[in-house]
């Protein structure tokens, strides 16, 4: 049996909640083939556009002076829970269709720690939110105390650091439930990230890589196997050119030197095999794969995916 971390990307989730719901649903089958061949499994989740579409609706109505000002930490809290909410129906009832009725299935809100002295609170800059125009951002600048900027002339659009995870609040609650047998969606959205201050640990306006951040619970966990599913088979160099080159398996020190070289597109491939790379190296025998989620029971036989190995 194989522990398994699985970063399921923005593909397998929707833009609707009725959206969501359904490719929740062929995300759970993916998922449960694995359970179902014996392989004990922690799901970490993307929350891109959900997220945004939150931060939106309260930035809309705090404008029309109808909804009290939200903090993005408390934006992203509540995209884990009904991202969460959503895949563990949809993954319970996967089990019980085929059996396995006796499998709890819990998505847990997770914080993730990183340091307050990361430069990229020097240097926001992922967007996050709804566009606005410049008169109205300026407003928001004011009043809330956020940073914005203009996104390639679409509009205006608040940018919040994005930081590298040192550490999961919940590890020893996630190790207790993953211990006991239960199947764990954590650390969605690359969880909500938390710096500690004085006795206490505290939210900041931040966005954490996803990938990064369940990487990091990969390592945690003490994982054989880190699954970073997404919407292509294999990564490749060159990409888009006549001497494209799909890529099978991999050492780490490859992949970082195909990265060096400009082959994997910052912000979307890139960090995926960043993380990958963090994973494998982290001990002998743990290996890493990118890979699409309707063939992801191929990608841990090696019949398809990219496997990134020490």
């Amino acid at each position: 049996m194989s522990k398994i971390v699985i970063a399921l990307g923005g593909n397998a989730l929707g833009n609707t909640a009725a959206d969501q719901l359904q490719k929740s649903q062929i995300a759970a089958k993916a998922i449960v083939d694995l359970i179902e061949a014996g392989n004990q499994v922690i799901i970490s989740h993307g929350n891109g556009p959900q997220v945004g579409y939150i931060r939106l609706a309260f930035e809309q109505g705090h404008k029309n002076g109808t909804t009290p000002f939200m903090p993005f930490p408390e934006c992203t809290a509540m995209s884990q829970g009904y991202i969460g909410y959503h895949l563990q129906q949809s993954i319970d009832e996967e089990l019980v269709v085929r059996g396995y009725d006796d499998v709890p299935v819990v998505a847990m809100l997770t914080q993730v720690v990183v340091d307050d002295k990361d430069p990229a609170f020097q240097n926001p800059s992922k967007p996050v939110g709804g566009y606005f125009d410049e008169s109205t951002a300026n407003e928001l600048m004011q009043t809330t105390g956020e940073k914005y900027v203009d996104d390639s002339g679409r509009g205006w659009r608040k940018v919040v650091p994005s930081p590298k995870p040192i550490d999961i609040y919940e590890k020893i609650t996630l190790k207790t439930l993953i211990d006991a047998g239960q199947i764990v969606i954590a650390c969605g959205g690359g969880g909500i990230p938390v710096v500690y201050r004085g006795k206490r640990y505290e939210g900041v306006d931040a966005v954490i890589d996803k990938d990064f951040a369940a990487s990091k619970m990969a390592d945690l966990v003490d994982a054989d196997i880190f699954l970073i599913l997404t919407a292509v088979d294999k990564i490749c160099i060159n990409f888009n050119k006549p001497d494209q080159q799909d890529l099978n398996i991999i050492s780490v020190s490859e992949a970082k030197k195909y990265a060096s070289e400009g082959h994997f597109a910052p912000g979307s491939m890139l960090p995926k095999v960043q993380a990958a790379c963090m994973f494998a190296e982290g001990r002998k025998g743990r290996k890493s794969i990118i890979g699409s989620l309707e063939r992801a029971s191929f990608a841990l036989s090696g019949q398809s995916g990219t496997t990134i190995m020490l």
